[in-house]
């Protein structure tokens, strides 16, 4: 029996105006938000700006932590770390064209994206939980272990 694996996962919100961005996904699982597996080299945050720009072509700047989510390994299966962050968009190109990453990229409205067919439900939850003005930790709310506190810290730090 081999060890149950640890999975950190960085998924992104990305908010402007009335509108969200949603990622076709490869092999055609549906739309989603921009998210990956945060590699062994990147901190949580540059994980979600990373997945974000090669998902969909847009650059974004993080705002916040809507949530931290774990879910631990049980009966020899992976466990899993989300980190689900709120972010603006501040360049970049929306993808129109299908590559390794995704098939495309959109911007919706909350009612657009209903019509969708949807990786997953949560999507529709984590829009409307933003739009109703839902709570959002600061970015230095997650940092290394260990680290001094200094409240106000850039985030840049880790």
């Amino acid at each position: 029996m081999s060890a149950a694996n640890t999975w950190n996962i960085a998924l992104v919100i990305v908010r402007d105006g009335d509108r969200f961005l949603l990622v076709h996904e490869k092999k055609d699982r549906g739309w989603y938000l921009p998210a990956g597996r945060v590699e062994p080299h990147e901190t949580f945050a540059q994980g979600a700006i990373r997945e974000t720009i090669e998902e969909s072509g847009v650059e974004v700047e993080l705002d916040g932590i809507i949530r931290l989510e774990h879910t631990p390994s049980l009966a020899g299966r992976d466990s899993r770390m989300r980190v689900i962050f709120l972010a603006h968009p501040i360049g970049g190109a929306l993808k129109t064209e299908p590559d390794s990453e995704s098939l495309g990229a959109a911007w919706c409205t909350i009612e657009e994206a209903s019509q969708l067919r949807l990786r997953s439900d949560e999507v529709l939850k984590h829009f409307q939980y933003v739009a109703n003005g839902g709570v959002v930790a600061p970015i230095d709310l997650l940092t290394w272990e260990g680290a001094p506190y200094s409240p106000g810290a850039p985030s840049e730090s880790y």
